[in-house]
C-alpha cells in the first residue's frame, strides 16, 4: 500500500446531511462531548491487546485523572453558568444546562465502562501473578504483616472523626477520599456515625508478602476496615460506604490585584474549599448515612454518581510495576543527536553549524536542558531569557537559570502563575529565582503567557550573538519522556531579534512591532493563520496544488473551522491530525467533503503543534510554508493568551518536518481514529493480514532520522513492511 493509499483510505464518502445548515451552530460539534470522546478513546487504550497489560492499567489511570480533572474544570464552570440563569449557547447551540445533561449521561457511561474495564484487567493480572487481595482472603500471615504495617505506617496519620452535634462535619478537600462508618458501640448497641479520612500520603494499594514471581496488595481502606476497633475502641462496624469529593479547581484572581503572586496564594487556598461538582460513592450506603454526606457537603442526587466497585481509579497508577519490565513498553533510550556529539557536547557549536530540530521524545530532551546549562557556565554568555509555563518540581532549568543569576549573568525568568493546578509550584520557583537574583516577571493578569522561548545572548569576538530555542512543549523534563514535541535551536538573527521584542512585551507591556519572523497571540497569530488558510483557497480556485496538514491538540476556535470550510469548498485537500477536542465536522457534502481528521493515541502523547500549506505547490514541496507553534487552535490560545507561531524558513529543518514528521503521522494506522461527522470517531481500519504502520514505533527505530539534520524527502516511511507493528 502506497503513501497517498494510506493518507486517503479513512477518507469516506462526503455524507448528505441536508437536515445540517452549513450557516447554523449544527456545523460545529460540541466542544465538552469531544473532549469526552477523546477520553473514551484513551480508555479503549486500556482494552487494546496490542498494549502491555500495565500499560493498560496506566491508560485506565490516565482515563480516570482526565475525567476528574475536566469536571473539577469545565463542568464547574457550565455549572455556574447554569445556576446563574445564563442561556447563552455555546458555538454549536448547546446552552450550558443543555450541555450539562449531556455530559453527566455520557460521563456516566463511560466511569461504568471504566469499572468493566478494571474487573477485566485484575482477571489478567491474576494470570500474571499479580493479586488484590479482599479482607475475608488473608491468611494468618497477612493479618500480623498488616497489623505492623497499620500500626508503624498508617496509624500516625489517621483522623477518626464522630459526626455529632459536638463534631461539626468536617471540611473534605478536593479529591479527598473518606469512609464514612454506621458504628455500634458493642456494650450498649448505642449508635455511632463517623468518618474516617483516607490519607493521600499513603499509598492506596498496600503491598503484601508473597512468592517470588508474583504480587499481592489490599487496598488501603481495607487495611482500615480490618482495624476499625483500633480507631474506635469498643465499637464495632455495623455498615460503611467510601465516597470521594470533586470541587471547583478554576481560580478567581482580583483584576486589580497589586501583587500578583500573594493574591495567587490566596486564591489556591480559595480553590480547596470550592463547591462540590460530584460526589462519588460506593454501593452499600445507609440512606440515613448517605443523607448526611449529601446535605453536609451540599450537593443533590444530581451530582451524585454510585459506583459499583472501586472509587478512585486515578490510584490505579501505583499497580504499574517497574519490577515487571515484561508488562511494560519495552525500554526506549531517547538518542543524543549525531551533530551535538560531533562537537564534543557543545550546543552553541552545533547551533553555529546549523539550524537544528529536535523532535521529542525520540531525541532526548536533555539538549534544551543542556543549553541552558551550558549557557548558565558560559563565561561568555551575558544574558538569559526564558519563559516557565510547568516545569518539573526539581527543575534543572530553574537551578541552571538560578546558577547563571547566582554568577552575575543578566537572567530574566517569565513564570506563568496561572498554569492551571501547577500555580503552587511555579510561585516556589519563582520565589527561589528571585533569591538567586533572577529578574522575575509575570506577565499578564488577563492572559496566560505559554509560548516556549530561551534565549541566549552570547559574546563571539567583537559583537553579540544571539541563540534561541523555541518550542510546542513546556520546560519539563519529566513529561518530555512521554509527550511528542518540537525543539527548534537557532542562532538566526531575526528569530534572535524577535524573541528580544517578544521578552521585552511580556516584561514592558508594550506591543512589539516589527516582528520579522514569528506571529504572536492574541495579535498576529490568528489573523496570519486566517491568511494563509486564505491564500490556500485562493490556490485552489485558481487551477493550483492546494493542501493544509495540521497537527494539534484541539481544533476548535469557530474562525479557524469556518476558514477551514471555506477552504475545503474552494477545492482544498486538507488532513488534520487532532489528539482531542474537534469541534470540525469533516466529510460533509458541501460543507467540509475534502477534510479528513484523524486522532492518534498510543504509547507517546501527541502533542506538537505544526501547520503546513502547500502554497500553490501541494504537499511535500520544498517550497511549502511550514510553521511550529505553541498554540492550539482554540479561543483562549489565539484570543486570551500569548503565544508564539514560527515560520521555518530552513530547508533541511522544513525537509524534516514536512516529509517525515507529518508524513509519518498521517500514514500512522496503528494507532488512529478516524472521525465521522456526526463527530464520533471509529480505529482506523487494517485489512486483515497487513502490516499496521505505527508513526510511535517508526520514530523509535528510525535512529537517521535524528543524525545531523539532513533529512529529507526519501526518509519518508516505506509502508510496504510485513513486519508486525
Amino acid at each position: 500500500m502506497t503513501q497517498a493509499d494510506f493518507l486517503t483510505s479513512a477518507l469516506r464518502a462526503p455524507q448528505d446531511l441536508s437536515e445540517l445548515d452549513p450557516a447554523g451552530p449544527g456545523r460545529y460539534f460540541n466542544r465538552e462531548l469531544s473532549w469526552l470522546g477523546f477520553n473514551w478513546r484513551v480508555l479503549e487504550e486500556a482494552e487494546n491487546t496490542r498494549v502491555p497489560l500495565l500499560e493498560r492499567m496506566r491508560f485506565l489511570s490516565i482515563s480516570a485523572t482526565n475525567l476528574d480533572e475536566f469536571y473539577t474544570v469545565r463542568v464547574a464552570g457550565l455549572r455556574e453558568l447554569a445556576h446563574a440563569g445564563n442561556t447563552t449557547p455555546a458555538a454549536d447551540g448547546l446552552t450550558p444546562a443543555e450541555q450539562l445533561v449531556l455530559i453527566d449521561e455520557n460521563a456516566r457511561r463511560l466511569l461504568a465502562q471504566q469499572q468493566k474495564v478494571l474487573t477485566d484487567l485484575l482477571t489478567l493480572f491474576e494470570a500474571e501473578g499479580i493479586f488484590i487481595v479482599t479482607r475475608d482472603a488473608l491468611s494468618d500471615k497477612d493479618r500480623a504483616f498488616l497489623d505492623e504495617a497499620f500500626l508503624n505506617k498508617v496509624f500516625p496519620v489517621l483522623s477518626p472523626l464522630a459526626i455529632d452535634p459536638a463534631h461539626p462535619f468536617p471540611f473534605i478537600a478536593n479529591n479527598g477520599y473518606c469512609l464514612a462508618l454506621q458504628l455500634e458501640r458493642v456494650r450498649d448497641k448505642r449508635p455511632l456515625k463517623a468518618l474516617l479520612p483516607i490519607p493521600g500520603q499513603v499509598d492506596r494499594f498496600i503491598e503484601l508478602p508473597a512468592d517470588e514471581g508474583q504480587h499481592r496488595f489490599i487496598l488501603l481502606e481495607d487495611l482500615l476496615l480490618l482495624h476499625i476497633d483500633s480507631l474506635f475502641p469498643g465499637y464495632r462496624t455495623k455498615a460503611h460506604f467510601g465516597f470521594r469529593v470533586l470541587r471547583d479547581s478554576d481560580l478567581e484572581v482580583e483584576e486589580e490585584a497589586e501583587d500578583l503572586v500573594r493574591e495567587f496564594e490566596v486564591a489556591l487556598k480559595r480553590r480547596r474549599r470550592g463547591e462540590v461538582v460530584r460526589l462519588t460513592v460506593s454501593t452499600g450506603a445507609p440512606k440515613g448515612l448517605r443523607d448526611i454526606v449529601m446535605r453536609e457537603l451540599h450537593v443533590g442526587e444530581e451530582e451524585v454518581i454510585e459506583l459499583q466497585g472501586m472509587v478512585g481509579l486515578a490510584d490505579l497508577k501505583e499497580l504499574v510495576l517497574d519490577a515487571r519490565p515484561d508488562l511494560l513498553w519495552p525500554q526506549f533510550m531517547p538518542r543524543v543527536p549525531e551533530r551535538v556529539q560531533d562537537h564534543e557536547g557543545n550546543m552553541f557549536l552545533a547551533i553555529t553549524q546549523k539550524d537544528m530540530l529536535l523532535h521529542h521524545p525520540y531525541e532526548t530532551f536533555d539538549m534544551v536542558v543542556r543549553f541552558v546549562a551550558q549557557a548558565a557556565r558560559d563565561p561568555d554568555v551575558v544574558a538569559i531569557k526564558q519563559t516557565l509555563y510547568r516545569t518539573s518540581r526539581n527543575s534543572p532549568i530553574v537551578d541552571a537559570l538560578c546558577e547563571a543569576a547566582e554568577d552575575g549573568k543578566s537572567v530574566t525568568a517569565l513564570v506563568e502563575l496561572k498554569a492551571r493546578f501547577d500555580e503552587a509550584a511555579n510561585i516556589r520557583q519563582s520565589r527561589r529565582l528571585e533569591r538567586a537574583g533572577a529578574h522575575v516577571v509575570y506577565g499578564f493578569l488577563d492572559w496566560k503567557t505559554h509560548a516556549k522561548i530561551s534565549q541566549v545572548v552570547r559574546r563571539e569576538g567583537d559583537k553579540l550573538v544571539t541563540y534561541t530555542h523555541w518550542g510546542t512543549g513546556n520546560y519539563h523534563p519529566i513529561t518530555a519522556k512521554i509527550y511528542t514535541d518540537l525543539s527548534f535551536f537557532t542562532c538566526d538573527a531575526a528569530l534572535g531579534r524577535d524573541a528580544a521584542k517578544l521578552f521585552n512585551y511580556l516584561s514592558g507591556y508594550a506591543q512589539p512591532e516589527g516582528l520579522e519572523n514569528i506571529m504572536i497571540s492574541p495579535h498576529s497569530l490568528k489573523p496570519g493563520m486566517l491568511d494563509h488558510i486564505a491564500a490556500e483557497a485562493e490556490h485552489a480556485r485558481n487551477g493550483k496544488p492546494a493542501q493544509i496538514w495540521l497537527k494539534m491538540n484541539s481544533l476548535i476556535e469557530p474562525d479557524m473551522i469556518d476558514a477551514l470550510y471555506e477552504a475545503s469548498q474552494a477545492g482544498v485537500q486538507i488532513d488534520c491530525v487532532i489528539r482531542g477536542i474537534c469541534g470540525l465536522r469533516p466529510g460533509i457534502k458541501g460543507l467540509s467533503e475534502t477534510i479528513r481528521v484523524k486522532s492518534i493515541v498510543g504509547r507517546f502523547l501527541e502533542h506538537s503543534r505544526i501547520v503546513c500549506f502547500g502554497n500553490g505547490h501541494g504537499l511535500p514541496h520544498k517550497k511549502a510554508r511550514v510553521f511550529i507553534s505553541s498554540a492550539d487552535w482554540m479561543g483562549r490560545n489565539l484570543n486570551r493568551r500569548v503565544e508564539t507561531g514560527i515560520e521555518i524558513l530552513n530547508a533541511t529543518v522544513k525537509a524534516q518536518i514536512v516529509s517525515q514528521i507529518m508524513a509519518a503521522n498521517l500514514a500512522d494506522q496503528a494507532q488512529s481514529w478516524v472521525m465521522s461527522p456526526d463527530g464520533s470517531f471509529e480505529r482506523q481500519p487494517v485489512p486483515e493480514g497487513e502490516f499496521a504502520f505505527s508513526c510511535h514505533r517508526f520514530f523509535m527505530e528510525n535512529p537517521s532520522l535524528s543524525g545531523r539534520g539532513s533529512a529529507g524527502a526519501s526518509d519518508v516511511p516505506k509502508l510496504t513492511h510485513t513486519e508486525e507493528s
